[in-house]
């Protein structure tokens, strides 16, 4: 036994030293990072200069601020619209379901500056294709990207539009792992459709549908690319910047990066906080 553990590990020994120089240790770098003045030459030791930092900086409650409200508004639109999805995917009436499975997921795969660009010319106010239909139903042009409530708006359907599809198809393999039994069950018992969505689908769905929560909330949290560029670097006046973006603003415009590292570990204890608070709301009362 001794000897098969020893032979596994040699073959593990590459990967895991690739691991430990190229995740591990960054991870515990940066966060050394976030307790030092990276703004003097050499860097010195303040274990309270960036973190006391976070908590008097306009800039970062106000990119906190636009996180959480994409994350309040947008993650749960996002999975009721998958969650529909899913369903319809995988309704036996559903003609070509190969084809549908593939545009719904398409999305993932497009470039992420080439969406965006898409998106950019989509909302533009003077020959964006949305402010056309809005013309022709009489309402007036609206100026997507110079206030804020709009700009916030159009990160949130670009954000959508890009993984609804993805968390549709894992809810679907949840659906397809649901046996049929069920519901032929409740429908003997003259259920309805309605009902044994919500009282047998959604229960039995339950654990998936927490899954694509969590990996939302993490990539919500993270959310660069689409106020980076759609926006304009969280434009305009900083009314979308996000806590992703304002990571790259100080760690790669700025330099700073304790003041960075600080806010990256802020991010990822505000997921886990979060993720967790959810688990905790969602769990099996048994």
């Amino acid at each position: 036994m001794r000897t098969q553990n020893a032979t596994a590990y040699r073959f593990l020994a590459p990967y895991l030293l690739i691991f430990s120089v190229f995740w591990v240790w960054p991870i515990i770098s940066s966060f050394l990072i976030s307790f030092q003045a990276t703004r003097t030459v050499p860097w010195r030791f303040a274990p309270t200069f960036n973190w006391g930092r976070l908590i008097g900086d306009p800039a970062f409650f106000n990119a906190l601020k636009n996180t959480l409200l994409i994350l309040v508004i947008q993650v749960p639109v996002m999975i009721s619209l998958a969650i529909v999805m899913a369903v319809l995917l995988n309704s036996p009436l559903l003609k070509a379901r190969g084809l549908y499975r593939f545009a719904f997921f398409a999305p993932v795969v497009v470039g992420e500056v080439a969406y965006s660009a898409v998106f950019r010319l989509m909302f533009n106010l003077d020959f964006g294709i949305v402010n056309k239909l809005l013309n022709s139903v009489g309402v007036p042009k609206i100026d997507w990207f110079s206030n804020v409530t709009p700009a916030m708006a159009v990160i949130m359907i670009a954000v959508t539009w890009r993984w609804a599809g993805y968390n549709a198809i894992i809810l679907l393999a949840g659906l397809q792992s649901i046996p049929d039994d069920v519901y032929e069950a409740a429908t003997l018992d003259r259920v309805s459709k309605v009902k044994q969505f919500f009282y047998i689908t959604l229960p039995l769905l339950k654990p998936v549908i927490v899954f694509c929560a969590v990996l939302s909330i993490i990539g919500t949290m993270q959310l660069f690319t689409e106020p980076f560029l759609i926006t304009e670097r969280g434009g305009p006046g900083g009314g979308t910047e996000t806590l992703g973006l304002l990571l790259y603003r100080q760690g790669f415009r700025s330099l700073n990066f304790g003041y960075a590292s600080a806010i990256a570990y802020t991010m990822a204890g505000l997921a886990i906080a979060i993720t967790l608070v959810q688990l905790w709301l969602t769990r099996d009362p048994k």
